[in-house]
């Protein structure tokens, strides 16, 4: 059995329980939830979303999530468990479907979680978004307009499935407490979270001595 601190991550469409469960899934673990937007982003972060720049709100992100990565291995360096409510499958596969043109390779030495792709019945899943008492962005309608893109960018990301249909909060963490974390790590590690390229396919360079478009 490995002795590695656990770092799990959530994934999923809005309204799945991301928000909800990760608190939670931290508290039952003795872990650190660790912001993927740290606090630092936050006021950029309104700057960029209230922007239409699909890139340069994924290259915001991924700056995040660079700087939450560190924040990662140091409590894994010291043997704290790690949450985190989305991680960079969320940003790649967002963006992707959102229409980002960026070619993106990530590290190899990135922290790999444990990731558990929550999914809710379309109906009740827009039940829960209704019921939401905050402001929809261009950013949600935007999700919400390219769910059958995002979905399938999301299948590309080695991830542990949890159905959230009909279960309350404290089902869905029993459901998540029941994988076996061991098998279910060297499982979600069998290939890389930066191994789809494929997402976000480079853009073409242009060859030397070719005019500018």
């Amino acid at each position: 059995m490995s002795d590695r601190p656990l770092f799990e991550s959530l994934e999923g469409l809005r309204g799945t329980g991301k928000s909800t469960i990760a608190p939670m899934l931290a508290a039952a673990r003795g872990a650190v939830l660790v912001p993927t937007v740290p606090p630092a982003y936050q006021r950029l972060r309104r700057d960029v979303d209230a922007r239409g720049n699909v890139e340069a709100r994924m290259c915001f992100h991924l700056s995040a999530l660079f700087t939450a990565a560190d924040e990662i291995r140091r409590h894994l360096a010291l043997g704290i468990p790690v949450v985190v409510e989305s991680y960079f499958a969320r940003c790649l596969a967002t963006h992707h479907a959102f229409g980002a043109r960026l070619g993106i390779t990530l590290p190899p030495d990135l922290p790999q979680p444990v990731t558990y792709h929550l999914v809710c019945g379309e109906d009740e899943r827009r039940r829960r978004l209704a019921g939401r008492d905050k402001p929809v962005t261009h950013w949600d309608a935007l999700a919400e307009a390219t769910v059958d893109r995002l979905t399938a960018a999301y299948a590309r990301f080695p991830m542990h499935r949890v159905d959230t249909t009909g279960l309350d909060p404290d089902e869905v963490l029993r459901a998540i407490l029941t994988f076996d974390t061991q098998g279910a790590h060297h499982r979600a590690d069998t290939e890389p979270v930066g191994a789809h390229p494929h997402l976000l396919p480079p853009v073409p360079r242009r060859a030397e001595g070719a005019p500018r478009r």
